[in-house]
């Protein structure tokens, strides 16, 4: 079996034991999606590598101390999630979402719709949408990427954000409605 078949938790087991290469795979395994969910929390490219870097740095220190009790993948949103909110904590918040820049986090707008109108105008949809979870407060807008963005079940945003899912539940409500209103104005 290669690095690349092996289950996450095998490989944070090897990599705990002193492996770099196991958590080499792990690293180049999760870094996208990590880097997805900095990204639009923090709203900015060059912030979402450092918070990316800084949550890889915490998930090596933190090794020892990871129990099992969830997934590798859910840990690790936990991980970026502290990491990106402790980023903007520390600085001022920002609207930009570097939508011009060529990062689309993944995202493949120009697939959405076959003819070109559409795709230029399914592309500031969703240039907008991001643009207005962006200016939502940081405790709104975290529930709603991991949930709606990244597609994590309410179990593990919950679990990521460590609180109950009833409460989850009324972040995302909140975040929607909030959401639903800046996208009103900019109508």
């Amino acid at each position: 079996m290669t690095e690349e078949q092996r289950p996450d938790q095998t490989l944070l087991a090897r990599a705990a034991g002193g492996d770099p290469h196991a958590f080499d795979q792990l690293v180049r395994r999760h870094t996208p999606r990590m880097y997805r969910v900095a990204l639009r929390i923090t709203g900015n490219s060059a912030e979402a590598e450092d918070v990316v870097q800084d949550a890889w740095i915490s998930a090596w220190r933190g090794l020892s101390g990871f129990r099992a009790e969830s997934a590798v993948s859910t840990w690790l949103y936990r991980v970026v999630t502290n990491a990106a909110l402790a980023y903007v904590r520390r600085r001022k918040p920002t609207v930009s979402l570097d939508a011009g820049d060529g990062t689309d986090g993944g995202y493949q707008f120009a697939d959405l719709h076959a003819n070109p109108e559409g795709q230029v105008v399914r592309a500031e949809q969703v240039d907008a949408t991001l643009r207005a979870i962006a200016d939502l407060d940081v405790s709104q807008r975290v529930p709603l990427v991991l949930r709606e963005l990244e597609g994590l079940s309410y179990e593990e945003v919950a679990e990521v954000l460590e609180v109950s899912v009833p409460a989850l539940r009324s972040r995302l409500h909140r975040a929607r409605v909030a959401l639903l209103a800046k996208l009103k104005e900019l109508r």
